[in-house]
């Protein structure tokens, strides 16, 4: 068993896909790990960076648990004991969305160090891949970020109140709720508010739909579009058509 001192727990943020978005703090930690515990969203590009190290699958796949979060939990506890630094690798951010405080409350709490290495969150950089900025000077002056299924496995309350606003809102794992979200903006007479969802955002099998409140129910199911996926609502959406339409004429005149 490892000495008190060489128990530590290291909560990364893996970002939302693309290798790369990994931090360099990120990847200096799990250069050190001596087990990963990774989930289902992080690319297993990043556990090249810890070869030698166990790696243990915990994520969740087609509503499928590898572990449940108790067991996680307990897993932190007892592999830091018997093999030392452990790194908990976790999609985006693991404080937004992610259940990482659990785990760090968890770990302090049986006597192991916790650390908190961030992660580019996906709800900021999968919108920025398509070149949709969450706020742009005269579209919308801030953003939303919202779970789309709360714990209860409901539409979170605060959809409705995002619903009324002129910001933009950004809405996680709410695929299955999109038919209440778009009823929600649709009593606002919001119909012709741009939408764009975006699945599997800065991995080679990104794919982006395009519409409208009215719209993109429609969209979705032309497009094939399921989770993961991220819901970006409002008048910022535009800028991404705006800088394809600026390009092609940009284009249009050097070959001319």
């Amino acid at each position: 068993m490892q000495t008190s001192n060489q128990l530590r727990l290291t909560l990364i943020g893996a970002g939302p896909g693309d290798p790369d978005l990994l931090t360099v703090k990120g990847m200096k930690a799990l250069q050190t790990a001596n087990v990963v515990l990774y989930d289902a969203l992080v690319n297993p590009a990043l556990l090249e960076y810890a070869p030698d190290a166990e790696h243990i699958f915990v994520g969740k796949r087609k509503g499928c648990y590898a572990y449940q979060q108790e067991q996680i939990n307990e897993l932190i506890v007892s592999r830091a004991k018997s093999h030392g630094h452990v790194v908990r690798l976790k999609g985006g951010d693991p404080f937004v969305f992610g259940r990482g405080a659990e785990e760090m409350e968890y770990a302090i709490t049986h006597g192991i160090e916790a650390v908190f290495v961030p992660g580019i969150s996906s709800a900021l950089a999968v919108p920025a891949y398509q070149n949709i900025p969450l706020t742009k000077r005269g579209s919308s002056e801030s953003f939303w970020v919202i779970t789309g299924t709360t714990k209860e496995h409901k539409l979170s309350k605060d959809v409705e109140l995002a619903s009324k606003s002129s910001a933009t809102v950004v809405i996680l794992m709410g695929m299955s709720k999109l038919s209440e979200i778009t009823a929600l903006f649709g009593k606002e007479n919001k119909q012709e508010v741009p939408v764009a969802i975006i699945q599997s955002g800065t991995t080679p099998e990104e794919k982006i739909g395009i519409g409208t409140i009215a719209t993109i129910e429609s969209v979705v199911k032309e497009n094939k579009l399921s989770n993961p996926a991220i819901i970006v609502i409002g008048e910022v959406v535009k800028h991404r058509g705006l800088l394809l339409n600026i390009k092609k004429e940009v284009e249009f005149i050097s070959s001319h």
